[in-house]
């Protein structure tokens, strides 16, 4: 049976001369530094962004969006407040919502 990780130390730029020197340093290095670059534009910076785009969401909110919870209730804005918005999800139904509980805008209104 061959052993697969035998030849990785030359695959990863380590010379016979150079073995145990700053060679395999500099190239463990190099290794760690793309590893924290393909991190942070696959996975930090396209979170930041969708909270940056939520807490804009959030911020627009105004009377007569409709919107749609966490939770996954439909409704229209009544009135928004400092901390919570109040929505209508029937005739006479009104629930009052934290805004950070609002998942999306689904249409906005003319109010």
């Amino acid at each position: 049976m061959t052993n697969y990780f035998a030849n990785l130390p030359m695959l990863m730029g380590a010379t016979e001369a150079s073995a145990g020197g700053s060679g395999q340093m500099v190239t463990t290095f190099v290794t760690f530094g793309l590893v924290i670059l393909i991190f942070y534009f696959l996975i930090i910076r396209p979170q930041n962004k969708k909270q940056k785009d939520a807490k804009k969401m959030i911020e627009a909110l105004k009377k007569g969006d409709k919107v749609v919870s966490i939770g996954g209730i439909h409704g229209t804005v009544v009135s928004v407040k400092e901390q919570s918005t109040v929505v209508k999800v029937d005739d006479n139904t009104k629930l009052e919502f934290s805004k950070s509980a609002i998942s999306s805008v689904v249409s906005e209104g003319k109010a």
